[in-house]
């Protein structure tokens, strides 16, 4: 991320507390004439300018946000979490981990009551919690800022940082159809989770830009879990003809793909061919490795806290993804 200068330096250089630096930059009382003068000769020397959402937890005082999350994947859910907390750090905020359950009924009484009882600033929001509409309506309502990693729903409005599922997806197809391949199957993930409607509609996209024709006997529900990935291998590979190559919704489903392939003595990749997303710590653990798309999942999670607390005037921000074609793949068997 870049190097703009930060609440946390203003308030370093000028010898003062974050609550003093606040005080200032709301034009507040009880503040003295000359730390006020030293405080403001701090924030031009540095061309320090707080967004809108940086002014608004400023004036607050508390220094502390949340990051919401609901994710079955300890990968992903790891490196939110550790990209959010040292850009959270960085900037002189405290971070709070906070699960939660994205269809309870009481998902927003829940949330609210927690920004209440711990006086949070602002919230992070990661998938699918970013899809939560009721919620999003009453953050909005109470004016209070957040950010959304990867949001599916509402992607103009607000401040997001994100990766495109769709043309990720369509990179992957494109590598199995590049290789052979005319038989792909694709294991989708969480339907709470836009992120695996758009996966599945880039594997379509692509598939039909080689004028192979979508066959939705070869798609099957996952859960982004290992163990749904072994369920739907099996059902995938009871298929008659069976698939040439099988292309899971994160790196979790496609090491159950691996497994059972292995289970039914499987030659991997001259008889199958299995492809994964994520790039996780998972994906060189098994054998073979695996052909994944890597989603900067930290650099998401990291440009998040920014744009909530940088003071960049940013409202979103894009990163790519990356096709890494390891030993899991291959030609498509004669």
């Amino acid at each position: 991320m870049s190097s703009r200068p930060t609440i946390k330096e203003v308030s370093k250089i000028a010898g003062v507390s974050f609550k003093t630096v606040s005080r200032v930059l709301n034009n507040e009382k009880h503040v003295s004439e000359e730390t006020r003068r030293r405080v403001e000769e701090v924030v031009a020397r540095l061309n320090f300018r707080p967004s809108h959402a940086a002014r608004t937890l400023a004036g607050r005082r508390s220094f502390q946000v949340a990051l919401l999350y609901d994710n079955p994947s300890p990968y992903y859910v790891y490196h939110v979490q550790t990209g959010a907390q040292q850009r959270c750090s960085a900037l002189g905020y405290r971070l709070l981990l906070q699960p939660v359950d994205v269809l309870a009924d009481d998902l927003v009484s829940n949330v609210m009551a927690l920004v209440d009882e711990a006086h949070l600033d602002g919230l992070i929001l990661s998938p699918p919690v970013t899809e939560a509409l009721a919620l999003l309506d009453a953050l909005d309502q109470r004016g209070l800022p957040y950010v959304r990693i990867a949001p599916g729903a509402r992607k103009d409005s607000g401040m997001a940082s994100m990766m495109d599922d769709v043309a990720a997806a369509r990179a992957m197809t494109r590598h199995l159809v590049d290789v052979g391949h005319r038989r792909i199957a694709f294991i989708r993930g969480a339907k709470t989770h836009i992120s695996s409607s758009d996966r599945l509609e880039g594997y379509r996209q692509e598939l039909e830009a080689h004028g192979i024709a979508f066959d939705p006997e070869l798609v099957v529900e996952g859960d982004y879990s290992f163990r749904s990935g072994t369920e739907a291998t099996r059902a995938l590979l009871a298929r008659t003809p069976r698939p040439t190559a099988i292309f899971a919704g994160n790196d979790d489903m496609a090491a159950g793909a691996l497994a059972v392939a292995h289970e039914l003595d499987i030659d991997l990749p001259g008889e199958l061919s299995i492809a994964g997303f994520d790039d996780s710590d998972l994906a060189q653990a098994v054998w073979p490795p695996l052909t994944t798309i890597r989603q900067p999942v930290r650099e998401l999670a990291d440009a998040a806290a920014e744009l909530l607390l940088g003071g960049s005037g940013e409202t979103q921000i894009s990163l790519d993804h990356e096709l890494i074609v390891r030993k899991s793949t291959g030609p498509a068997p004669k």
